[in-house]
């Protein structure tokens, strides 16, 4: 579940404790967290006496920059979450890898679901180098998000949550921007017009940042670097929320199936164009 904001929250917190800290050892407790081609053993031996210098995000990856040059990237998927902990806390039974750190703490990585996992690599580009453009960035300009959505016909839901596409979005904060923008999730990306794409534009960041600001979406598993929860839960609009009252107009919000993925939207103020035929 974590999306971009869940992400940034959590770098934000590993980068305010991490740096200059050594990872004295690491243990894996279930091998396959560990992607290919590294072997958990090779894992273990190479991450061990690592200085982190920095800890940052790209789209839903968090990324530990390590003083050989190393990066270690962590993908929480649906249910991760990467937390510091006192040293020697107990584990829970879902705790899939553990780094042991100089300064009395450790870094526990849990996943329920078994989908999260780790990599380490020297060059970046073989395992971010195909992602879109950060939302949040200087270089994502509402005319470039205009161009991209021109250059694409399919529909415009979908064309959000890939991450070839736009970096960090996922199903949450996409029904939220759409719903922003007055956008039905069926429309095809290339009929919105200059208005409309810049609509999105701006609430696609404006919800982000509103995001971060409130640390987060805690549904059921994210939890921040500190173990706490999130608030923007509290001030989702349609996302979750099928049958129940819009917020604008009292309609009932509806929840369809669009590539494969539950999707919330108000029918009045989200109306259906031609294209969604």
């Amino acid at each position: 579940m974590p999306e971009l904001p869940e992400v940034e929250v959590i770098a934000r917190g590993l980068d305010a404790c991490l740096p200059g800290r050594t990872i004295q050892s690491t243990e894996v407790f279930w091998e396959r967290t560990v992607a290919p081609p590294i072997s958990a053993t090779e894992f273990k031996r190479r991450t061990a006496s690592q200085s982190i210098e920095r800890v940052w995000r790209r789209g839903k990856f968090l990324i530990l920059d390590l003083k050989s040059g190393s990066h270690l990237l962590v993908h929480l998927r649906m249910t991760g979450q990467l937390c510091i902990m006192p040293a020697g806390t107990s584990l829970s039974p879902y705790v899939r890898a553990r780094f042991l750190l100089n300064g009395e703490i450790d870094l526990h990585f849990s996943d329920v679901r078994k989908f999260g996992r780790l990599y380490l690599t020297d060059d970046l580009s073989t395992i971010i180098g195909a992602l879109g453009p950060e939302p949040l960035s200087n270089e994502f300009t509402a005319e470039m998000f205009r161009k991209m959505l021109q250059e694409r016909r399919g529909r415009i839901k979908p064309l959000l949550l890939d991450q070839r596409f736009v970096a960090g979005l996922g199903n949450i904060y996409v029904d939220e921007s759409l719903f922003r923008a007055g956008i039905h999730p069926l429309r095809s990306a290339s009929s919105l017009d200059a208005r409309e794409s810049r609509r999105l534009h701006r609430e696609i960041r404006r919800i982000l940042e509103e995001a971060i600001r409130r640390r987060g979406t805690t549904l059921n598993d994210y939890r921040d670097a500190a173990g706490q929860t999130g608030e923007q839960q509290n001030h989702l609009a349609v996302y979750g929320r099928a049958g129940d009252s819009c917020v604008h107009c009292g309609a009932p919000i509806q929840r369809i199936v669009v590539g494969q993925r539950g999707t919330h939207f108000c029918p009045h103020c989200q109306p259906a164009s031609v294209d969604n035929a």
